[in-house]
Order: C-alpha cells, then sequence, then structure tokens
C-alpha cells in the first residue's frame, strides 16, 4: 500500500493536508529527503521550536535538551520537526542602543514559531525558551496556534561563588555602581565579573526568566515541577523526556492551550508573580499574553491581585535565596502548594499535565526545615512584592517592586532625562544625589522604541547607596533584577504626549507605594500650558524593523503588542479546528 493509500490517522488533522493523497507527492518527496519515509507520513508531526543559539548561556544548552525531547516523541508515534528562531540577550543588550530590540523580540519569537508552524502544518509544539522574552515569546505563539502545546523552560544558571556567598549577574552590574563610587577596586571588581556566571543557564534570581518559568507552571502550559531545574543539572533529561511523551499525550486527548488559558489560570500566574516578588515585566507579557485568547488584563486586575497576595518566598532580588535554593526544596511546587493550601488559587484550571493544578499538587509536600517559602499564615509580608501606582503623572499606571523595600514613599525635586544614556553619564560624574526623582523618558514602546531595560542605570545607583534614598521613573521598563524605588511603565509614554512629557527640573514629585499614587505637583493650568508647548520628537529609527515596530506598536498598559489579538475574529493563521 503506498503512502497516498493509507489510512488517515485522526492525530494528524494539520499535516494531513500536507502529506497525504497524491497531490502530496512533491511534499512528500521533500521530508524523503530528510529521512522520512511511508511509515513516518501516518504519524503526527510535532514541532520543536528552541531558541538555541551562541548568543548568551540562557540559550546555549538548548539543542541538546531538544535532542532527547525529540528521542521521546519518536518513542511515543511522532515525528519531531526542529527548527529555531532568535533571541536577544537581554544582558548582553543592556546598557547602550542594543536594548531596544529586546522587546521586539518577544514579537519576533512568537511571529517566527507562528509561520514556520503555519507554514508547514505541524500537528503540534513543544516549545524550549531560555533567555527573558523568549518563554512569553513561546507561550503566545502556542495561544495563537492553538495546537496540543507544551512549554518547557531551559533552566537557571547555578549561583557563582565568591567568598562563600551566592553570586547572580546583578551583583557584577551593582559593582559597577560601588566601583564608579570609589568603594571597590578593579581586582575585585574583576573577581566579581569573574564568578558570577559558572555556565549555561538563565539569570539565577527571580528575574525576568525566573518568573516567566514560575508563570509557566502556575498557568499550566509548563508540566509541573520543569521549570525548576538548573540547565546543566543530569536530572534535566527526564524533564526533557516527559516534556516529548505529554505533548503526544495531549494530541491524544485533545487538549489545547486556549482551554488552559482561562481568566482562573493567569488569575493564579499573577499570584504567583506577587507570592514570589518576581519580574515588573510580567505586566507586559502576561497582558499580551492574554491578549492572544482574547481577554484584558489590567494594571487594576493586576493590582487588586497583588494587594490580596502574601509574599511568601525569599527570592533575589528583593530577598536572599536563587532558583537553585527554590529547586532544592521542591521548586515551583511548593509556592504553588502554600498558595492553594491558603485558598489563593485556583484549583480546578487544567494543565499540560491532563490533569488539574490542584490534581498536580496533591502529593507536594512543604518542607518544615526551611526558609526559602513560607505559608500564607507567616508571610514575609501582607501583599505582593509588585504595587501598581496611578495618578496625574501617569493616568495609565505605573508599577514598582516593593520587595526588599524598607522605604515605600518619597517626595523629591525631578531630574529629567530624555534617554537612558544621559542619565547613566549623570551617575557616573556623581551627579545624583539623595532625595531626587529621577526621569528617564521617551523610552517606552514606541518613543524608544522598544521599552528599553535600564538595569545598568538602576543598578548603578545601587551600588553608590541610592537603592532608598532615590525614585526613579520612566515609562521605559526594569530589568527583573532592579531592586530600589524604581518604577517603570508610566503611562502614556513620553512620546505620545503623557504627563511624563511635560516633567520639567526641579517639579516635585510625590511617590507612595503604600497607596499606589504617584503625583506630579503642579497645577492643571500649568501643565495644559505645557502639553499645548510640547512637539512630539522625531523618531530615533525611521527605517528597518524598530521603525516598524513602533507603527504598530499599543501602549505598555495593554502589554505593548502589534497585533489585534483574538477580540477580533481570528485570520486563517489562527484558525484550528475545534476538535480531532
Amino acid at each position: 500500500m503506498t503512502s497516498s493509500q493509507q489510512p488517515a490517522n485522526p492525530l494528524r488533522s494539520k499535516s494531513s493536508k500536507v502529506l497525504d493523497g497524491p497531490a502530496h507527492a512533491p511534499h512528500r518527496a521533500f521530508y524523503r529527503a530528510m529521512g522520512l519515509n511511508d511509515g513516518d507520513f501516518q504519524k503526527p508531526l510535532v514541532g520543536v521550536a528552541t531558541t538555541w543559539n551562541e548568543i548568551t548561556p540562557c540559550n546555549i544548552s538548548l539543542q541538546d535538551q531538544a535532542a532527547v525531547v525529540k528521542e521521546a516523541v519518536w518513542a511515543e508515534g511522532g515525528v519531531p520537526r526542529e527548527f529555531t528562531t532568535i533571541s536577544v540577550s537581554d544582558g548582553i543588550a543592556m546598557g547602550h542602543q542594543g536594548m531596544k530590540a529586546s522587546l521586539v523580540s518577544r514579537d519576533m519569537v512568537a511571529d517566527s514559531v507562528e509561520l514556520v508552524m503555519h507554514g508547514h502544518q505541524y500537528d503540534a509544539l513543544v516549545g524550549i525558551g531560555g533567555c527573558d522574552k523568549t518563554l512569553p515569546g513561546m507561550m503566545m505563539a502556542m495561544a495563537r496556534l492553538n495546537v496540543p502545546s507544551v512549554f518547557l523552560y531551559g533552566g537557571t544558571i547555578m549561583p557563582g561563588k565568591l567568598d562563600g556567598r551566592d553570586l547572580t549577574i546583578v551583583d557584577v552590574y551593582e559593582a559597577v555602581g560601588t566601583h564608579s563610587a570609589g568603594n571597590m577596586s578593579d581586582d575585585e571588581l574583576y573577581k566579581i565579573e569573574c564568578a558570577a556566571c559558572p555556565g549555561a543557564g538563565s539569570c539565577g534570581g527571580q528575574f525576568t526568566a525566573n518568573t516567566m518559568a514560575c508563570i509557566g507552571e502556575a498557568i499550566g502550559l509548563a508540566l509541573p515541577g520543569s521549570s525548576g531545574w538548573p540547565a546543566e543539572h543530569p536530572g534535566r533529561r527526564d524533564v526533557n523526556r516527559e516534556c516529548g511523551e505529554a505533548v503526544m499525550r495531549l494530541l491524544k486527548a485533545n487538549i489545547l492551550p486556549r482551554d488552559i488559558l482561562t481568566r482562573k489560570a493567569f488569575e493564579n500566574a499573577v499570584r504567583v508573580v506577587a507570592a514570589t516578588g518576581g519580574s515588573t515585566n510580567v505586566l507586559l507579557h502576561l497582558p499580551a499574553l492574554a491578549h492572544e485568547v482574547g481577554l484584558d488584563l489590567t494594571m487594576k486586575d493586576f493590582n487588586k491581585l497583588f494587594l490580596e497576595t502574601p509574599t511568601i518566598a525569599d527570592l533575589k532580588p528583593g530577598g536572599k535565596y536563587v532558583m537553585l535554593d527554590l529547586f532544592n526544596i521542591g521548586g515551583v511546587p511548593v509556592v504553588l502548594k502554600a498558595l492553594l493550601d491558603g485558598g489563593l488559587l485556583h484549583g480546578d484550571c487544567m494543565t499540560v499535565s491532563g490533569k488539574t493544578l490542584a490534581e498536580n499538587l496533591a502529593d507536594v509536600k512543604i518542607p518544615t526545615d526551611q526558609d526559602v517559602v513560607y505559608p500564607t499564615s507567616n508571610p514575609i509580608r501582607e501583599t505582593g512584592g509588585l504595587r501598581v501606582l496611578f495618578g496625574n503623572l501617569a493616568p495609565e499606571g505605573c508599577v514598582v517592586k516593593v520587595a526588599g523595600l524598607s522605604k515605600l514613599t518619597h517626595e523629591g525635586p525631578a531630574k529629567v532625562f530624555d534617554n537612558e544614556e544621559s542619565c547613566f553619564e549623570a551617575i557616573e560624574k556623581r551627579e545624583i544625589h539623595a532625595g531626587d526623582t529621577v526621569i528617564i523618558r521617551y523610552e517606552g514602546p514606541q518613543g524608544g522604541p522598544g521599552m528599553r531595560e535600564m538595569l545598568s542605570v538602576t543598578a548603578a545607583l545601587y551600588g553608590q547607596g541610592h537603592g532608598q534614598d532615590v525614585a526613579l521613573i520612566t515609562d521605559g521598563r526594569f530589568s527583573g533584577g532592579t531592586r530600589g524605588l524604581m518604577i517603570g511603565h508610566a503611562g502614556p509614554e513620553a512620546y505620545v504626549g503623557g504627563p511624563i512629557a511635560l516633567v520639567q527640573n526641579g517639579d516635585i514629585i510625590k511617590v507612595d507605594a503604600v497607596k499606589g499614587e504617584i503625583t506630579l505637583c503642579v497645577d492643571d493650568a500649568e501643565l495644559a500650558n505645557r502639553k499645548a508647548a510640547w512637539k512630539q520628537p522625531e523618531p530615533n529609527y525611521k527605517s528597518g524593523i524598530l521603525y516598524k515596530y513602533a507603527q504598530g506598536v499599543g501602549p505598555a498598559c495593554q502589554g505593548a503588542v502589534t497585533h489585534p489579538g483574538q477580540t477580533s475574529a481570528p485570520n486563517e493563521a489562527c484558525k484550528v479546528p475545534s476538535t480531532v
């Protein structure tokens, strides 16, 4: 019997359109050139998408991990097809114009995975991400495609060690500030630089990559316990194999991403961010993911859940432990179990294990001989590690990480900078002083474009001793490793004439992260005069991807998304049969 005469496999609702029948002999010929045979044409095609590259240690191990996933897919009766997409190293792009590519890359990851999966009509997807934007990018693609999908995080880096203490990359950035203040020698800085990153894996604290990894489990797109494993841990083979097995089970059960990505699942994800003092970048990535399935997740939604959820995990940068320490006591399931026991999670949400969240956590025990994760009855703080602020300076809202902060209010005169570089230069010259309110503007999604992270600036301030006595406000964003009274995502952004564009040197600004308020102390009439005189600056880029991105990107409060999402009728590329 020829391949064109074989009975149809019900798991091949997409690939059958490419491989079945006489008309598709050319397509089968291409696959034969890659080693497939008649029997393989009757099996589902499973995309194995990775962001492997030699750009960053976060992704350097992903090719090896994908190989194990593929072995499992073959063993379970599927045909894996591996492909890669881009990533931009947030760490290496930090502190210069290259950072404008970072947030753009999130959407590029989602777009490129969608295109490959759609162009080749693969039946299912395993998406493997490492560096910050690759995680939400992969999840966004899964939501768009709505084929059986499993997300796999490539894993955290092991902590660096120096003089008996753990190091992360943030220690290096902060050491730069300490060095510039004259409080660290060249030799000490060199030792920290050499010790901080010992091998493969994503930044080790509860920064953006590890926060998004926690979200993967909480929201149900990642297998329980899969996100805590370090990249170089020998046990990773088992995790990778389980993901390949799981995607084949999902195909058979016809469990799709949009069955998983419900309103309740997003609330679970936000609570985990709050409980762990996670990255402020989730206020971009979770709304963008929700947008893909037609849900609105607003700044007010975040704030409500932040206020209702206690901080229970003592993780860097606000706390003292790294992801390895959480892994050693049981990983992300321990955090989820503590929240579930405290009545703060929706346990009935479906996950890629084929079980509900509560079923996944049924046998999880919370160790008592540790101080990494606390019960909700005895939290580190009564509210979550992030807070959204509203006021006349940011009517659309802005966000600050309060985990680890002892001072939650600030009032002081503005020092205004129209880009990150000029602010960093002022910090290096020791021109920022206690009590100042630093404004960095025209760094939003459109104005930058690309909404740069500013870890170089914030870490330098912290390293100079200004982590608690200076406030920084920007329409840009921050690294998950940022700490201090650093307030990002101020909207509307300066480039579209938001109030942050009207601030002048010396204006008094009040920040109250307890009440959730941010106030520019200038009367309405004066602000109206300034607005009338304001002119939109020329764009920083007038061609290429950054220009293209700026033309279509939306505001930060909506996730800085670049397409209409599922609130409108899905186009052909997004249509998926409701049943196999």
